[in-house]
């Protein structure tokens, strides 16, 4: 059974909102191995409307390379209550129950589900429950202004740190895992 996992660009305000303006700085080549090593582990993407018209305005668009093929071929599902049309290939709706259809999903796939960006379905999902890794890719830079990944409102009784991977640029990824348990019960504290 597969996981659903969010990755996720953020500063160290906790802004994700238009990595494109401060994220590349930052990008090395171990970077982008390893963002091409997650996609290929991946076997679809769940998204949220604005970010799936934002994604299938572009991506089609780009093609020829290992990433950008799997990322235009790959399974898409997209929560929506709105979205009338999927066009971008291999692009499925999801509009009724979605818990139902996210448990469905999770039996069907053997690789992991994957969250890129979708703000409001990522914060809606953890709320529920229903993420079960957050990785997230902290860059070490302060953007001051902009969208916040985890959106007010939004709690989280505790992570378990469960990995750091430190880049050259200064980029640290944090592997978490939303857990109800007390976040010192490992540690006896």
């Amino acid at each position: 059974m597969s996981k659903i996992v969010v990755t996720e660009f953020v500063s160290l305000d906790g802004v994700f909102e238009d990595p494109h303006l401060w994220h590349f700085p930052f990008f090395n080549d171990a970077a982008g191995q390893y963002k091409g090593d997650e996609l290929q582990d991946t076997a679809a993407l769940l998204l949220g409307r604005k970010t799936y018209e934002g994604f299938a305005d572009a991506w089609p668009k780009m093609s020829g390379d290992e990433f950008s093929d799997k990322f235009n071929s790959m399974p898409k599902h997209v929560v929506s209550t709105t979205l009338e049309n999927a066009e971008w290939n291999n692009s499925h709706i999801i509009s009724g129950d979605v818990a139902a259809a996210l448990a469905d999903l999770k039996r069907q796939y053997d690789q992991d589900i994957y969250i890129h960006g979708s703000g409001d379905l990522a914060n809606s999902l953890i709320q529920l429950g229903m993420i079960d890794e957050i990785r997230l890719m902290v860059h070490p830079v302060v953007v001051g202004k902009g969208r916040r990944f985890f959106s007010d409102g939004t709690s989280i009784d505790a992570l378990k740190l469960i990995d750091v991977t430190t880049f050259d640029s200064g980029v640290v990824l944090l592997t978490l895992q939303p857990s109800t348990q007390d976040a010192t019960a490992d540690t006896g504290a």
